[in-house]
């Protein structure tokens, strides 16, 4: 049976697959619908699938940030609570999100039925409700994202509080440089200094 931790980096790897990918197709279209405009034949639906584009490049993004914890928060306003209020805060900012989302797949999912039978302009054989099925998916991913990242928070919420995710990478890659180098761990072991992770 899978670990969390093993569904999470495999969550963490499709989100970046299929976002870079979309980049990838983005910078494409992009230099295509440069090219072909500066020859005078512009493509009449390369404004309105970039725009889709983006908003899928946004969604899919959305939900990779949330698995790194790279939203923008406030964690020395929450580390500064007692313990216990820490907690209630978190708890209660967990559950913010979770409704909002819930809501906003649910209204995707009514927004969808309103555009049946509805094509883009430019492209009258793609369907809007492909186009716009983004909301309802994107909802569902930040929730699940969310929901794989809710151990670390509530764990980092139970003890000494919240560490900025750029903190975290930074020390992290240090780490790791560190493990690579045969002297640093001849020095360490020699002196018995802790790694940079236990530190703390």
């Amino acid at each position: 049976m899978l670990s969390l931790n093993s569904l999470r980096q495999g969550f963490e790897t499709l989100l970046e697959v299929i976002t870079a990918a979309i980049v990838a197709a983005l910078t494409i279209l992009i230099v295509c619908g440069t090219l072909f405009r500066y020859a005078g034949s512009p493509l009449v639906w390369y404004d309105e699938v970039a725009s889709i584009g983006l908003v899928w490049m946004t969604y899919f993004g959305s939900a990779l940030a949330v698995l790194k914890g790279a939203h923008i928060g406030f964690p020395g306003v929450v580390n500064a609570l007692p313990p216990n209020m820490r907690v209630a805060a978190t708890v209660f900012s967990e559950a913010c999100v979770f409704l909002f989302f819930g809501l906003m797949a649910y209204a995707g999912l009514e927004v969808l039925l309103i555009l049946e039978g509805m094509t883009l302009v430019t492209l009258p054989a793609v369907s809007v409700q492909l186009t716009q099925s983004i909301i309802p998916l994107g909802a569902v991913l930040f929730m699940l994202a969310e929901a794989m990242r809710l151990p670390e928070v509530m764990r980092d919420a139970r003890g000494s509080g919240f560490v900025d995710h750029e903190v975290r990478e930074a020390l992290a890659e240090l780490e790791a440089e560190q493990d690579e180098c045969p002297a640093h761990k001849t020095h360490r072991a020699a002196h018995g200094e802790p790694r940079l992770g236990d530190a703390s």
